[in-house]
């Protein structure tokens, strides 16, 4: 098993290669605007690493968000992509259940990252792997933390009302991310295609029929 996985609905543009046993290598460039331009050179930066052709893998695992628009569209497109090139199956993850992967946590909490426009995309999770409620997008406000502890980056940007995030990795780096994939593929767990978990409407909207002009 070699799977290449990838996530760019946050920050963090990251990608890793996982053999099923331990993670092989991993790239991480932190930069909300350059999705596109970093994920392919990233990519190639970790086949390099690990001594491994792309025609070697033998899946491709996505974030799948919640996540901005266009930084999530550019990791899921190159996922269906690179799927349909190579004749691998492709997946699709929900990016919040790899920050809470990385977390290693035993007990419920949540995780949270920055959905801007002063909210937080949140799930709620049982265990570092079981993810019991959620997605949702919400004011941090409106968060019901209920005294557990939030992980993730969404936290640290509000500490007063969701924690400083803890000594948990703040973005859902692909490490995590093709660990949980291979893991969930070793246990037969049915994974999601790689569709977009959107939550809210993108910003750009077609423009509406001009309006008519009266004398």
């Amino acid at each position: 098993m070699l799977v290449l996985a990838f996530d760019t609905a946050t920050p963090a543009v990251t990608a890793a290669l996982h053999d099923g046993e331990r993670v092989l290598a991993e790239s991480t460039t932190i930069d909300a605007r350059r999705h596109g331009e970093l994920l392919v050179p990233t990519i190639e930066s970790v086949l390099n690493e690990a001594g491994v052709r792309l025609r070697e893998v033998s899946a491709v695992v996505a974030g799948s968000g919640p996540g901005p628009y266009t930084g999530l569209r550019v990791g899921l497109m190159t996922a269906q992509g690179l799927s349909t090139t190579l004749g691998v199956p492709a997946y699709g993850i929900c990016t919040l259940d790899a920050v809470a992967y990385a977390s290693g946590l035993g007990e419920p909490f949540l995780a949270a990252t920055d959905a801007r426009r002063k909210e937080v995309f949140w799930a709620r999770y049982s265990d570092c792997r079981t993810r019991a409620d959620g997605p949702f997008v919400d004011r941090p406000a409106d968060v019901p933390v209920q005294g557990l502890p939030v992980v993730g980056a969404g936290a640290g940007l509000y500490p007063d009302l969701l924690g400083d995030g803890g000594d948990a990795p703040p973005y859902p780096y692909a490490g995590a991310l093709a660990a949980l994939a291979a893991l969930r593929l070793d246990e037969g767990v049915p994974l999601d295609p790689p569709r977009p978990i959107y939550l809210r409407r993108p910003d750009a909207v077609v423009p509406g029929a001009p309006k008519k002009v009266t004398a």
